[in-house]
């Protein structure tokens, strides 16, 4: 135990991970738009004391660097001391024959950074733009023709992020990335590693699916190639538990957005600190039996963090240098694969040495001896995290190409879920049926419509009564909904997303009257209809249709080859309650009422089920992240007390809820969703 500790913060508040005792971390919170200073954390060690050695602390307002570093040109206003602060704002002019490349205006953030890209006054010479000074740096260098190199340097006490050396290439590009100066107190946004990273990320995934060139360079990959993504976390004493759990959380989310394109990754998942653990190890994936995305994801969400001391981060890269070498010796192809690497720490090691031998071992082994024809085969990208981040450590580790950088500094991993869900937006995945977000404020409007995107309110009027449906959005013409909303043949529809004519098309074989001369008053079976639109809704992140059976669409999205075989039947006990809800005579057959084409749900057992309530038409199948539509809420046996819309609501032991099987009604979604040479694109169904 240490012998004291002097926590307060002046304008903060502090909090101890472990008490006084050895290992335990001193972390200080600011409000926003301040940071802890000197030291934004402590370390308690073997001989009680603190590292770095504690001085008195306070809240420091966030500095941005200086922006007068600006050439051929100035900013205004100039402050004292040339001191920018958060919330600061400046204007940049440039000199007369000279334009400005960038935005004239920029505002100092709260991670320390100005807003916008670098402003570049420039004057058109040169075979190469004018690559610009960094705030709160330098550089050397002023000719930019091709072969012309320039370097750039940060003040003291500053992190140089970025390229410290660019030379002008014959394409007109310069090499690296652009640089940055950073404070100790500077981090990326989810919004900047969103940008930069997702670019990156979705080139490597792209690239397996077609052919194509970036800046010169032609990336040619098999449709069906090899991509080993390599994923590795820090879980030493210099690693929280809460950023631990943010990180099992934002890595699980990655997989599942990588799982978004037509491409079949192979992952070694890894939890490091003096000694390895392998959650998931990527020998599986190339034995006879691979793991499902599912058992893969349960295994590593399931895992449990060990008290761990010590950091060896060469080991890790030994162990993927490994791993490379086996698959090297199985797989022929070896060549054609691409590897990527993914690292979570704060670059702080005391056992096993520098890891950059390894990791140019690793460079070599992929690269055969032809490193700039072969550099699109391995990206290595690091994430600093933890309140003591050790960048001279972790910036050499970093491989990869496109001019993007491959390292970044966090403030923090609990929006990380978010940054990797932006990282594929929808224009990516357009084409992709049942397709939705899995968190969010179900309360926010907004938000909510990114969970259920394929959610449709409908109005729908007859004889100048009004009454309200939802129906699900199953191509970007057509809804799915229950036929009963229409009471006769001259009932109207709106809907919330479109205008003009709609078309309704009725089951031919719904009749709610069919069978009144055999008592039973409301016959539901066949109820099901589709609302043609006047042309297609534009698809969005928050307009997304859903998957239905037996389509093409369906398995592509699932990823899975399924066969059209019908799902589900309703159990006769379940439906006993069917006869006393419509108020039938109980010597009806109850099968002349809940006829085969139905599936039920409700009651308490064997399972306890959410109950559907009024204007609930859509029952899913929750598959990860997608979610394909396997039947629709007919009618029920009761309205319960708390049911009300938009809320779940458990079922009791007497409620059953009757859905119409979609399996059962797929000619007649045939008939129009699959009508070839139409205006509208046709969804392929299979046997």
């Amino acid at each position: 135990m240490v012998n004291s500790v002097r926590g307060e913060i002046e304008g903060g508040t502090f909090n101890l991970s472990n008490g006084q005792n050895e290992g335990s971390m001193l972390r200080y919170h600011c409000p926003k738009g301040y940071y802890p200073y000197p030291e934004l954390a402590y370390r308690c060690q073997v001989d009680n004391q603190w590292t770095p050695a504690h001085s008195r602390s306070r809240c420091k307002r966030v500095e941005c660097p200086d922006p007068t570093v600006l050439q051929n040109g100035h900013i205004s206003p100039i402050h004292e001391n040339r001191k920018y602060y958060y919330e600061s704002k400046i204007t940049y002019h440039c000199y007369s024959g000279y334009t400005l490349r960038g935005p004239f205006r920029r505002t100092c953030l709260e991670n320390g950074k100005w807003s916008g890209s670098n402003p570049v006054c420039q004057h058109d010479s040169g075979d190469c733009p004018d690559p610009g000074v960094p705030p709160g740096g330098s550089r050397s260098g002023n000719s930019f023709e091709i072969g012309d190199k320039v370097t750039f340097k940060c003040r003291r006490k500053m992190i140089l992020m970025g390229s410290e050396e660019r030379e002008c290439q014959l394409n007109g590009h310069w090499s690296g990335s652009e640089p940055s100066c950073y404070y100790k107190h500077t981090y990326d946004s989810p919004w900047e590693v969103s940008e930069a990273f997702g670019g990156d990320i979705k080139n490597t995934l792209s690239s397996n699916l077609v052919n194509k060139t970036q800046q010169g360079l032609s990336i040619k990959l098999r449709r069906n190639g090899t991509l080993n993504i390599f994923i590795a976390v820090d879980v030493s004493e210099s690693i929280n538990e809460e950023d631990f759990q943010n990180a099992k959380v934002a890595i699980s989310t990655l997989i599942k957005k990588i799982e978004e394109f037509s491409v079949y990754p192979k992952y070694e998942v890894i939890f490091f600190s003096s000694k390895i653990r392998t959650v998931i190890d990527i020998q599986s994936f190339y034995g006879s039996n691979n793991p499902t995305l599912k058992d893969l994801l349960d295994e590593f969400e399931n895992t449990e963090r060990e008290d761990n001391y010590g950091t060896n981060i060469n080991a890790v890269f030994n162990q993927i240098r490994e791993k490379l070498g086996v698959i090297k010796i199985r797989d022929t192809r070896f060549s054609e694969h691409h590897h990527v690497i993914i690292l979570f720490t704060d670059g702080g090691y005391n056992t096993g040495g520098a890891p950059t031998d390894t990791v140019e071992r690793i460079k070599s082994m992929v690269y055969m001896g032809q490193p700039q024809q072969r550099q699109e085969h391995l990206d290595i990208y690091v994430f600093g995290i933890g309140t003591s981040v050790y960048d001279d450590n972790l910036k050499p580790l970093t491989v990869g190409t496109g001019g993007k950088s491959h390292y970044y500094r966090l403030e923090g991993l609990d929006k990380l879920q978010q940054t990797f869900d932006e990282i594929i937006d929808e224009e990516d995945v357009r084409g992709r049926c049942g397709l939705h977000r899995a968190y969010g404020d179900l309360y926010d409007s907004k938000e909510k419509r990114k969970n259920f995107p394929w959610v449709i309110y409908i109005t729908v009027t007859t004889n100048g009564e009004t009454q309200k449906c939802l129906g699900s959005l199953v191509s970007p013409r057509f809804v799915l909904t229950a036929a009963h909303c229409f009471k006769n043949k001259d009932s109207t529809a709106t809907l919330e997303v479109t205008s003009g004519h709609l078309l309704v098309h009725i089951h031919p074989q719904y009749n709610i009257t069919a069978k009144v001369n055999q008592g039973v008053k409301e016959f539901y079976d066949y109820d099901v209809a589709l609302i043609e639109l006047q042309q297609d809704v534009p698809i969005t992140i928050s307009l997304r249709p859903i998957c239905i059976p037996c389509t093409d669409e369906t398995n592509a999205a699932l990823k899975q080859t399924f066969t059209c075989n019908q799902q589900g039947k309703g159990h006769i006990v379940l439906l006993k309650h069917a006869i006393s809800a419509l108020n039938i005579n109980q010597t009806i057959d109850v099968t002349q009422v809940v006829t085969d084409n139905f599936l039920c749900t409700g009651g308490r057992s064997i399972y306890l089920d959410k109950v559907a309530c009024k204007v609930n038409t859509i029952y899913n199948a929750n598959i990860l992240t997608f979610l394909s539509q396997v039947a629709l809420v007919s009618w029920g046996t009761k309205i319960m007390p708390k049911c009300q819309y938009d809320q779940l609501v458990n079922s009791d032991d007497d409620s059953r809820d009757f859905h119409i099987n979609l399996f059962k009604v797929l000619p007649f979604l045939k008939s129009i969703l699959g009508k070839r040479d139409e205006s509208y694109a046709h969804l392929v169904f299979i046997d």
